[in-house]
């Protein structure tokens, strides 16, 4: 019995997105605990399933899974609907498509596994099944800020996700109906197919609003906290090098002394990085006493500290880079620098800051005898 899921995180959470700060990350990518809030998702439904396909075309999906057993992402749609459609056609491409899938909201990152286990279980005798949560609370339907009436609420149920059905019914009724569906079930019902209730968890709660967030940190119990890096380097000029500053080249007439590439401002922002991870300095990860890294290219110790940040279960709140030189001009090339840093570090770009200044033509920078950097790294930690 081959078991696939379904992570949908196509959608723009309106409602989250109308009552956040602005400029917010999607609630799916909030960090929760120092990890995005799919990846809890995802990394709840791994243990259960054969392969996982996400939904979703934002950058940061790819980052969010970044290391996980997954499928590429696909493109999801306007509505809910059409990002499970896409998501069971792309299952139904593979060499070998599922028997069961799972539809999950990349939005519910704490999915109890006896819960997911109930679920497939009941697929075994019925054709579709969600888990739901009684509603305990009174019911009142509403109208123009008056209650209208009051709704019996013995047979109501909340329903939650993951969905679990017969993968080629679920992906036959997608391809029949194309009517507005809030969730997977709604089209077996309409079908005259049964559905199975398995108990649902008050813990398996769907970031919806932002106060949903302090709920779902008492869950986790840990509050992550920001921790911040210094860094500070030097390299002197030498004839017959190329200048690389950054992780671009920038056109002088000589280059930087150093066992690597000698980049100063890559090398600052590791050591900033390390700092802030408590994790010594670059030397201490690449010893400039071994041949090994000779000549390297320092976007390799750059590549290293981001990986070490993903590693903790950590990201990168921001980085500030400054230049110390008289020449050459750093201006004109800022700009491909960010990109440059922000590319090997694997963040949005607007978390990545190169400056420059000089020292007024005193001390060694000021005699044009080489460039100094200054680097501050701030770091997200569970």
């Amino acid at each position: 019995m081959r078991i696939a899921a379904i992570l949908l995180a196509a959608g723009s959470g309106r409602r989250f997105a109308e009552t956040a700060i602005a400029g917010a990350p999607a609630k799916q990518f909030i960090l929760l605990g120092g990890k995005p809030v799919i990846r809890h998702a995802a990394e709840a439904l791994l243990p259960h399933v054969d392969v996982l396909q996400p939904v979703g075309t934002d950058p940061a999906l790819l980052d969010a899974l970044d290391g996980l057993d997954v499928l590429p992402p696909v493109s999801g749609g306007t509505e809910r609907q059409h990002s499970v459609r896409a998501g069971l056609e792309a299952l139904d491409a593979l060499p070998e498509p599922p028997d069961l899938v799972l539809v999950h909201d990349g939005a519910r990152p704490f999915v109890p596994a006896e819960l997911t286990q109930a679920v497939i279980a009941a697929l075994s005798r019925h054709p579709g099944a969600i888990p739901a949560v009684r509603v305990a609370d009174t019911i009142k339907r509403g109208r123009d800020g008056l209650v209208e009436s009051t709704v019996p609420r013995d047979s109501l149920w909340r329903a939650q996700t993951p969905q679990g059905f017969h993968f080629a019914l679920l992906r036959d009724l997608h391809r029949q109906h194309d009517a507005h569906a809030t969730d997977d079930a709604a089209l077996l019902e309409a079908a005259g197919q049964a559905v199975a209730l398995v108990p649902g968890s008050d813990d398996n709660i769907k970031l919806t609003l932002p106060e949903d967030l302090v709920r779902l940190e008492r869950l986790l119990g840990t509050t992550p906290l920001p921790r911040t890096g210094l860094g500070y380097d030097v390299h002197a000029f030498e004839v017959g090098r190329p200048l690389i500053l950054c992780g671009i080249t920038i056109p002088h007439d000589r280059g930087l002394a150093g066992h690597s590439d000698a980049d100063v401002g890559i090398h600052t922002l590791c050591d900033a990085i390390y700092g802030a991870l408590a994790e010594g300095d670059i030397g201490r990860h690449f010893p400039p006493s071994e041949n090994e890294w000779k000549d390297m290219d320092s976007a390799r110790f750059l590549i290293h500290a981001g990986e070490r940040i993903r590693a903790r279960g950590g990201m990168l709140i921001n980085a500030d880079v400054t230049l110390i030189c008289e020449r050459p001009k750093i201006g004109p090339h800022a700009t491909a620098m960010r990109n440059r840093l922000a590319e090997l570090l694997k963040v949005d770009v607007d978390r990545i800051s190169v400056k420059a200044t000089t020292s007024e033509r005193l001390g060694f920078t000021g005699r044009e005898e080489g460039i100094a950097a200054t680097a501050v790294a701030t770091v997200l930690l569970p």
